[in-house]
């Protein structure tokens, strides 16, 4: 594989990361560096890691994982989704508390937008192609895409309020939908 083709899987597998750092960016505890980086950091790290555990599992685990991973990051999204929603129709009290860069949200999120890369990974082992290399190019463009979707999320946070928070949590309901049907046409 050409460094170009792994940029654009890369860029590819990092899009739903950036959407959901947009909606996370619109949060008000989202706002500082350190849950940007967190966001980013976790998000690319896990974008890393599941090729890898898909190019490790290989061909064995394949058909148990097909039938049911879409559903898996559709219930994680859609679970973090209405929490957003509800959030951003709740008391300021509980959107401080609210922070998707934090605990058990950052964990589903991060599994939510890297399922797709356990896939990658199965890829690269039927291809006979070294994982290590696209795993990360794939980790590190996904790191700096999510940077700058909760940058940009942020921004438009301070400027819009409350309605980002929502739109940020339809979208990531949107984009759990969009596997599901993806998956099923």
């Amino acid at each position: 594989m050409t460094f170009f083709e792994i940029l654009m899987i890369a860029l590819s597998m990092a899009m739903d990361a950036f959407a959901v750092c947009l909606g996370a960016g619109t949060q008000p505890a989202t706002t500082g560096p350190r849950p940007t980086f967190r966001l980013a950091f976790h998000f690319g790290l896990f974008q890393f890691i599941m090729p890898l555990l898909g190019w490790m599992l290989g061909t064995t685990v394949a058909g148990y994982i097909a039938d049911f991973d879409h559903w898996v990051a559709f219930g994680l999204l859609v679970f973090v989704g209405v929490r957003m929603l509800r959030s951003s129709f709740g008391a300021e009290e509980e959107i401080e508390k609210s922070d998707p860069s934090r605990g058990l949200t950052m964990v589903l999120l991060s599994i939510a937008v890297s399922i797709d890369a356990l896939a990658i990974g199965l890829t690269l082992a039927f291809l006979k192609v070294s994982v290590w290399y696209p795993a990360i190019v794939i980790g590190i463009v996904t790191g700096l895409v999510s940077w700058l979707g909760v940058r940009i999320g942020g921004r438009l946070g301070s400027i819009f309020g409350k309605r980002m928070e929502a739109l940020g949590g339809l979208i990531l309901i949107f984009i759990g939908i969009r596997i599901v049907v993806a998956h099923i046409f």
